[in-house]
């Protein structure tokens, strides 16, 4: 073999600029994906040197120029996440190249322990992503793989709230899957069968889990991008015997209650109408539908209402047309917020549904592109002064409407955030900047909270107050441009934030075993949670 050594001059280059410059050549977002997947094997800090440094977020094609300035290098978290990871996830088994994380198959069980035994570093792990690749995204089931969707949500981990690399485990579980055209992919890196029914899955699970905690003594286990009822499922089956939470539910329903205080305020200030009076129509009733709803009670609890006045506040339509409990047939999830107080024929037009609820915000997590059509914003438009609409479908072909056709269609009073990001878009000489409702905003300091307060559950309390405190994290120049989220490059600052009040509500439910946290002062306590953020080192000599 050729004895390898880096050219006499490498060291007085700029190999960031060389890796910008590498990452900018290639053609498509897949493409810049797999690039930086190769990055991070050859170099993990320069990669996440790079990551940290370009952490605003934008449209890859807008990125996509010959020799942009470095005011425009805002690419890479488009490309590590949504939309491009859903990219990468479909084609996964075409464009894998090496074992980047834990596989555990059906195939697996009964001696579960001993697979996970062979992950390295299982004293220092702190937080595990685990999918079973049944529902990435609103791309469907894509089985086995769904690995990246779990590696990409541990970087954001990383970027946004300093968990160090060496301590995160991103896991999938191979359990089968339903989708034909993976099963006759030759290709395909999964096992070829069909997904479990409820018993083998139950039992698969509760070993799976079990074991999770005698080998993973300090772990946080995050699920991610199961199927609507295995979601609730497993959450509702774990979260109070294993320090377990569900994004897609959880961190959802919270970054989404703290876009929403801000947007209800916005609102109100231009109505002259109570907080108390806003009505919520959700447009999509899967699980991240229903659990964002769930979570947006706490809105009206907050302002005094009970529980039961909170939930007549929220209404909810799935494919069939308004959610009625007379429905026959009606799923378990469904339930809750099914309404019992109408009377009519069955209500399936949306805009019909609007003209009889009248709500003040409409909300989309239905995954159908131009579900809100321009008679459906025009209906909102015209019952109030600033009607909010979140269009919250991942990725962004699949977004319920574009901003520039809600700034239109609104006459620009639209208080609008989305789950994918878009541009600003400047109309009748005002330039309107969107809100995304990134779950970014939340799971990286709700998982440091969890972490530095060894926390032995997520509770509910704990996600309200990582909403409150990102809600409370505007900066005066942000209000003043009446946005609904902060700017995401102030993300680690938001992180320390959410995580130091995720810490003081685990105190207050003495969930806590960190009791040192507990002596300090809220001031001292944010400094130390940004002092425990991780930064990549500073190397000492050339890089790879």
């Amino acid at each position: 073999m050729a004895i390898a050594r880096f050219p006499p001059h490498f060291a007085t280059s700029d190999h960031r600029e060389r890796c910008l410059e590498q990452l900018r050549s290639k053609a498509s977002p897949l493409e810049k994906y797999i690039y930086l997947d190769g990055l991070k094997d050859r170099d993990s800090n320069l990669f996440y040197e790079l990551l940290l440094e370009n952490m605003k977020v934008c449209i890859p094609v807008s990125c996509r120029v010959a020799k942009p300035s470095k005011a425009s290098f805002k690419e890479m978290i488009p490309l590590l996440y949504t939309p491009t990871v859903g990219e990468a996830c479909v084609n996964y088994s075409h464009i894998w190249r090496r074992p980047e994380g834990l596989y555990v198959s059906i195939e697996d069980k009964g001696h579960i322990r001993e697979v996970l035994s062979t992950c390295p570093n299982i004293l220092d792990s702190r937080i595990a992503v685990v999918t079973d690749g049944s529902r990435i995204l609103g791309l469907g089931d894509l089985g086995a793989n769904g690995l990246p969707i779990s590696l990409g949500k541990l970087d954001l981990y990383i970027a946004g709230a300093g968990i160090k690399p060496s301590s995160t485990v991103p896991i999938c579980l191979d359990l089968g899957t339903n989708t034909q055209k993976y099963l006759d992919d030759p290709l395909y890196i999964g096992i070829r069968r069909k997904r479990p029914g409820v018993e083998e899955m139950d039992e698969f699970m509760d070993e799976f889990i079990e074991a999770m905690k005698d080998v993973f003594p300090n772990l946080l286990v995050q699920f991610e991008d199961f199927s609507t009822d295995n979601a609730f499922r497993y959450l509702g089956r774990y979260r109070n015997k294993y320090r377990v939470f569900n994004d897609d539910i959880q961190g959802t329903g919270s970054v989404i209650l703290s876009g929403f205080i801000n947007a209800a305020n916005l609102s109100s200030a231009a109505s002259g109408k109570p907080l108390t009076d806003h009505k919520i129509l959700f447009f999509g009733a899967g699980s991240a539908g229903i659990g964002v709803a769930k979570q947006l009670l706490s809105f009206f609890t907050m302002h005094g209402l009970s529980p039961e006045e909170a939930r007549s506040r929220i209404w909810t339509v799935d494919s069939k047309g308004l959610i009625t409990a007379d429905r026959k047939g009606l799923q378990e999830h469904k339930k809750f917020f099914a309404r019992t107080d109408y009377e009519g024929p069955a209500l399936t037009n949306l805009v019909d549904i609007i003209s009889y609820v009248k709500p003040t915000a409409l909300l989309g997590l239905s995954t159908l592109k131009n579900a809100f059509t321009e008679e459906v914003v025009k209906a909102m438009a015209e019952i109030n002064e600033r009607p909010i609409i979140f269009p919250l479908s991942n990725p962004v072909h699949l977004s319920e409407v574009d901003y520039q056709d809600a700034i239109e269609w609104t006459n620009g009073k639209v208080i609008f955030a989305s789950g994918s990001p878009y541009l600003a878009v400047t109309y009748k000489e005002v330039t309107h900047e969107p809100g995304q409702g990134n779950n970014m905003y939340i799971f990286p300091g709700l998982g440091l909270g969890a972490i530095l307060s060894r926390a032995r559950h997520v509770s509910d309390a704990m996600v309200e107050q990582a909403s409150i405190a990102l809600a409370s994290s505007l900066t005066k120049e942000e209000k003043a441009a009446e946005l609904v989220y902060p700017r995401l490059n102030r993300i680690r600052d938001i992180s320390a934030r959410v995580a130091s009040a995720v810490i003081r509500q685990a105190q207050k439910e003495e969930l806590d075993e960190n009791a040192y946290l507990r002596t300090l002062p809220d001031d001292v306590l944010l400094s130390l949670v940004r002092e425990k953020m991780w930064q990549p080192p500073h190397p000492n000599g050339p890089r790879l």
